[in-house]
């Protein structure tokens, strides 16, 4: 019988985006592959391509928002239930809910190999901690620590959230880790696209504040009272957070011209296609896999010098780096970038070597599977 591995995730379309060479490579391995998962559609393009594959879903009551006692006990209960049934060998886990309460479920039901992914940190470790969201750190860090200690490894996408979690103690000197590059990018799906003839500046994310899509709005208004004619698109969705960007305000930027607003996408390589450079300027990450696919693509990359936005480039060498929620550096940045097609050019061509050596997901999952003891 094949030893089972049993991923729980949040996201059902990160199971084929992000962790599809992943779940490929388990499946090479010989490991009999099923997902947690909630609001999966049974015959939607995510559960067939899953099945396809020869991979089996088990649908969970996971609600990415919010910590409601009930609900979340309900889930944790879900899971030590599923794993108790399925008698996995191997779980992995990743987001807040996942790990937190994938890990102690994991636990419970005695799975001999326990392994947590730290995507990204969230609402609750960035910005300003005071008052609810201060309250809701207090709280994720306990759920964190009681959990990460019940683990065999923890997995980060960059080293400023492995040292804070080491700072704050909320993983103990005898669970190990590792930083790996990110969720990684297939470097052939994702290859080198034609600069456009005209200067356009790309943005993808949920649209959060924390993702500095204000920040982005704001530099665009400056950069457009030198050039006019300039580009710059949106690309994303409103999210069920409390950080959200409201209906009014996108309304506004499309309405006055600010920004092309592009919706929500299955496939943003032809968004990236159409831009000559890419620009993130949130304010934390794990490793943002969109930066990730236009340095595959030879976008030179514009975002801050913040934990996981900082690994991806290397300022003035395939982009820039600017502070944080500093409207004017950022929109300084762009200028450059308009002002010098070969500089876009040139920092394009050093974005794709960076890819091709640092990000291949090929690399970075067979260093997961490798500090997870799977040959």
């Amino acid at each position: 019988m094949k030893p089972l591995f049993l991923l729980v995730a949040s996201f059902p379309d990160s199971l084929t985006k992000f962790r599809g060479p992943l779940i490929d490579l388990l499946l090479e391995s010989g490991k009999d592959v099923h997902v947690a998962v909630p609001d999966l559609a049974p015959q939607g393009e995510i559960a067939l391509a899953l099945a396809n594959k020869g991979v089996r879903v088990h649908d969970v009551p996971l609600h990415r928002t919010g910590l409601n006692p009930v609900r979340d006990l309900r889930l944790l209960l879900s899971l030590a239930i599923l794993m108790l049934r399925l008698r996995p060998q191997f779980v992995l886990s990743y987001t807040i809910k996942p790990v937190v309460y994938g890990s102690i479920a994991a636990w419970l039901a005695g799975v001999t190999h326990r392994f947590v992914l730290v995507t990204g940190l969230g609402y609750a470790f960035t910005g300003t901690a005071s008052g609810k969201r201060a309250l809701l750190r207090r709280l994720i860090q306990q759920l964190y620590r009681f959990a990460l200690k019940r683990t065999h490894r923890v997995f980060f996408q960059n080293p400023d959230d492995e040292a804070l979690f080491r700072e704050l103690k909320l993983l103990p000197e005898t669970v190990p880790s590792s930083v790996v590059s990110g969720s990684g990018v297939d470097v052939t799906e994702y290859s080198v696209a034609p600069l456009p003839d005209k200067p356009c500046f790309l943005l993808i994310a949920r649209l959060l504040g924390d993702k500095g899509v204000r920040e982005y709005a704001q530099a665009a208004q400056l950069v457009k009272t030198v050039y006019p004619e300039v580009v710059f698109r949106l690309v994303g969705w409103i999210d069920d957070n409390p950080d959200a960007i409201t209906q009014r305000e996108l309304d506004q930027w499309v309405d006055s011209g600010l920004l092309e607003f592009l919706g929500r996408l299955d496939d943003v390589r032809p968004a990236i296609s159409g831009c000559s450079v890419y620009v993130l300027p949130s304010y934390r990450e794990g490793t943002p896999r969109t930066v990730l696919e236009a340095m595959a693509m030879g976008r030179p990359v514009i975002t801050t010098d913040a934990p996981g936005c900082r690994e991806t480039v290397i300022d003035r060498d395939n982009g820039f780096l600017v502070p944080v929620k500093d409207v004017q550096a950022l929109a300084d940045a762009m200028i450059k970038m308009i002002d010098s097609r070969g500089l876009v050019s040139k920092m394009g061509e050093r974005s794709r070597q960076i890819a091709e050596t640092k990000y291949d997901v090929h690399k970075v999952n067979a260093l997961m599977l490798e500090g997870m003891g799977i040959k």
